[in-house]
């Protein structure tokens, strides 16, 4: 749940607005962590209907508006820096209608709208005997928010990028008026909106594709460094529904996870994946540890040798009774959301909420340029240490090494065919490096220039694609010379359709160039 420093505890079933001018929009860590620096008020939003009279009333003034779900931003990049910003935030227009998979079929739909999370959609699908496949993301965000800013499930082989599931959708444009976009690779409006950034209008409604439940085994294995530096990492990842690795750079090791669908009858296990849950005893010693490696290079690297060694078991709980499956071994079976995402234990909480809380850098690579962006990696590493400086994982998993199929759109980490010359084809490498942000002090993290001379020499040295709520404006400004100018020149078109007035404008829109 977003901390809305401007916006007073409002029952979801009564439309509500309140606001007040000059305050921040804080991103899902709270306090002190604007998504929007400056908004003059917050709307929450009740039904479609509402929203639509809203962005008419804000067109009708000239006022500019953002949408937003369940804020999965890490910067102060998902406004324009207008003060006379408005948000409409969507979590409470969340209804899941009419549900079609008949028995014995390959696939049916779903119609879901606005604000409806990645974990409600899952569970609803679920009580259905129903599924969305691997068109997966966390658990804390919206659908729509995801299909926005592309997200995307780790997966070479299945269609992994969340817009691969939607079938339509409704936006509202910039005239408060409700535009169908139905899934088209020749249109031109669904290569823009499949990755819109929230800059054509809002989505209010997505028909989605679904598929019959079902379960899937987790399995990890720890690797030696050079084992995946040299190794063949397409051959690692493309033969299984969906996998990733987990880099721990001070200890030169990996964990390689993957999965993939196994029959219904082949174990009662149900695991249960914990992503960011913790008790108030593990966060009280991760704050501790964490916030001293501010200053002491000794104490991140004792939290990344205790953070291997927890993640080294299954991260799993058997959901029937919520016994503990950490020391039973792998593989972990289970149904797939359950698995493949998981979310909070009961009675505990993520971990921001106790603050713990980071900085983010993640960008995209091809996928046949891995090894050399993964060697270049260390060797930065390695030019640290020889200055006696040793960087680690400040990060509870260490550095996430994603992967994502190949996508066309416009705007997406995974598209082809671009003018890079590069071959996108066989899919994309997402190098996501969460680091802790400390609370004392400056609240700079230990050695701080080496994040952004290592940010700077991925995105000068190899064709890197930002992650579209995971980077500074920085990141963005530098990165945005790698991507391809004619998709760049069409969005815009797009969006000048659907937005004339640039009332859905943002800061990364802005250093897209969307309004020159």
């Amino acid at each position: 749940m977003l901390s809305l420093r401007s916006v007073s505890a409002l029952a979801a079933a009564t439309a509500a607005f309140v606001g007040v001018a000059a305050d921040p929009y804080n991103t899902f860590d709270g306090d002190g962590f604007p998504a929007c620096n400056e908004v003059a008020a917050v709307h929450n939003a009740t039904s479609v209907d509402e929203i639509v009279s809203l962005v008419k009333e804000a067109a009708a003034n000239g006022t500019p508006v953002r949408a937003s779900g369940k804020g999965h931003m890490w910067y102060d990049t998902m406004c324009s820096d207008n003060p006379a910003t408005v948000i409409i935030r969507t979590e409470f227009v969340n209804g899941i209608s009419n549900l079609t998979l008949e028995e014995g079929a390959e696939s049916g739909t779903v119609d879901i709208e606005a604000g409806v999370t990645f974990l409600q959609l899952a569970e609803y699908l679920h009580e259905h005997n129903a599924s969305m496949g691997y068109t997966l993301v966390n658990w804390n965000i919206t659908m729509a928010g995801a299909v926005a800013m592309g997200g995307h499930r780790s997966a070479i082989r299945e269609d992994s990028m969340v817009a691969a599931g939607v079938l339509s959708m409704d936006i509202v444009n910039g005239a408060g008026e409700v535009v169908t976009v139905e899934r088209d690779e020749t249109n031109e409006d669904w290569l823009a909106a499949s990755t819109s950034l929230g800059l054509l209008g809002v989505i209010v409604r997505m028909r989605f594709k679904i598929y019959p439940d079902f379960k899937v085994f987790a399995m990890q294995k720890t690797l030696e460094e050079d084992e995946v530096l040299d190794g063949d990492i397409y051959g690692m990842i493309a033969p299984y529904a969906t996998a990733n690795f987990w880099w721990w750079p001070y200890l030169r090791k990996f964990h390689w996870r993957y999965y993939d669908k196994v029959p219904l009858t082949l174990s009662n296990q149900e695991g249960f994946q914990n992503t960011f849950s913790l008790t108030e005893a593990e966060a009280a010693v991760a704050i501790a540890t964490l916030e001293s490696g501010k200053y002491l290079a000794t104490s991140n690297m004792f939290f990344e040798t205790t953070a291997f060694a927890l993640w080294s078991l299954p991260n799993f709980k058997e959901k029937s009774d919520w016994s503990d499956l950490s020391l039973k071994g792998w593989p972990v079976y289970g149904w797939n959301y359950d698995v493949l995402i998981g979310g909070l234990y009961p009675n505990q909480k993520p971990e921001w909420e106790y603050g713990l809380h980071g900085k983010t850098l993640e960008l995209a690579f091809p996928i046949t340029r891995a090894n050399d962006m993964l060697k270049r990696v260390r060797e930065l590493f390695d030019a640290e240490a020889a200055k006696g400086i040793i960087m680690t994982s400040t990060y509870r998993s260490g550095i996430n090494i994603k992967f994502g199929r190949a996508h066309y759109d416009l705007l997406g980490q995974g598209t082809y065919n671009t003018s890079d010359g590069e071959d996108w084809s066989k899919g994309a490498i997402m190098f996501d490096f969460p680091s802790f942000k400390p609370s004392i002090g400056d609240g700079l993290r230990f050695h701080e220039e080496f994040y952004i001379n290592l940010a700077k020499t991925l995105i000068d040295e190899f064709p890197a694609r930002p992650h579209w709520t995971k980077n500074t404006r920085e990141v963005f400004g530098n990165a945005t010379k790698n991507l391809d100018p004619d998709h760049l020149k069409r969005f815009k078109a797009v969006r000048e359709k659907f937005d004339p007035k640039g009332m859905f404008k943002s800061i990364v829109g802005e250093i897209l160039g969307m309004y020159d």
